[in-house]
């Protein structure tokens, strides 16, 4: 399946119906009165998230969307049907954007929750509505109100607890595919991971968080090249990364470039990202010359602040210790966020 983050839309609401011009005429009753039935109200256009979608692909093929319109009033006083309402669903992590303004509407971060975004036309009044005791018999009726319109840029930005960042070939795919049911490409060479992947990753016999594999980031990322900021924006919304440095082919000058290079890029993006924890994954921990290299890089990271681990993904050493860290970790921001969601805020 392509991965699709970004698309532009067309919606519409649906008009409302018009009012009926008709006279009472039935048998025994001359002079009957008016009895046109008001129109029936435009159809609204709700956006809402959907747990299944991951993606914003169907979008490419469907383009205008456009709610239903409200039925004419009848004879008898009969009213018009209002118009069906028109539900659009899109991932969780879904921007919504007037394409003309650049405004925000809204920011669909959570699962089932549920926008309104366009109301429908009101249905116009029959002349049934317009009689009074001066005007018997009015002629006049009132065209349905039409429906709203608006040319929407979706955005998508992946739910991710934890965010792999690294450079090209640095071991993400291999690590995410390790822990996790995800299954991205992986080969030998650079770039081969060319769309974000999600992976469910289970720790504590029963709990889980998600991990977002990124494509590998490179200098100028933030400007444009290589992959450029198209999939920067996916990781904005973790809790911390992970970033995974390749002590395979690097000695310990371009260990440390490598490493600020990254975050230098992720600053760049968004300043508010190095605010977020880090923890350094030396992968690739299987290979002899990597065991060596780790004992004087750990240090380094160390004498910095960052907690690192070594790791093999291909054969599993020190992904236990791995995951359940970062368990623990998120167990302790959400108990955090919790109390501080109850408490008062000062006065």
């Amino acid at each position: 399946m392509r991965f699709v983050d970004e698309v532009k839309i067309h919606v519409r609401s649906g008009d409302g119906g018009r009012g009926c011009l008709s006279f009472r005429r039935e048998k025994f009753i001359p002079n009957g009165g008016p009895d046109g039935g008001d129109g029936g109200d435009g159809g609204d256009v709700y956006l809402e998230t959907d747990s299944g979608l991951t993606t914003l692909l169907d979008f490419r093929y469907h383009v205008h969307y456009k709610a239903g319109n409200g039925m004419p009033g009848m004879g008898k006083n009969c009213h018009g049907k209002n118009g069906e309402s028109l539900t659009i669903r899109v991932p969780a992590g879904t921007l919504v954007y007037d394409n003309g303004t650049g405004e925000l509407l809204v920011d669909l971060t959570h699962e089932n929750q549920r926008f309104k975004l366009l109301a429908g036309g009101q249905g116009g009044r029959g002349n049934a509505r317009f009689a009074t005791s001066t005007n018997r018999a009015p002629r006049h009726t009132q065209p349905g109100i039409p429906g709203e319109q608006v040319t929407l840029r979706l955005e998508l930005k992946l739910l991710a607890d934890v965010g792999l960042v690294g450079m090209p070939n640095a071991g993400k795919s291999t690590l995410i595919r390790a822990v996790s049911a995800a299954r991205p490409k992986v080969a030998d060479y650079p770039f081969t991971t060319l769309v974000p992947n999600l992976g469910v990753v289970r720790y504590d016999g029963f709990k889980s968080f998600v991990m977002a594999d990124i494509p590998g980031l490179i200098a100028g990322a933030s400007e444009g090249h290589g992959l450029g900021t198209r999939f920067l924006r996916h990781v904005e919304r973790t809790d911390f990364f992970l970033h995974l440095v390749d002590l395979s082919q690097a000695d310990e000058a371009d260990l440390l470039r490598d490493f600020r290079q990254i975050n230098t890029e992720l600053e760049r993006h968004d300043a508010t990202m190095l605010d977020k924890p880090q923890i350094v994954v030396l992968t690739k921990n299987d290979i002899t010359e990597v065991r060596e290299r780790a004992e004087t890089a750990r240090p380094l990271f160390e004498a910095q602040g960052y907690p690192v681990f070594c790791i093999s993904a291909v054969t599993g050493n020190g992904l236990e210790e791995l995951v359940n860290t970062i368990g623990r970790r998120l167990d302790e921001q959400r108990d955090a966020k919790r109390e501080n969601a109850s408490c008062p805020a000062n006065p």
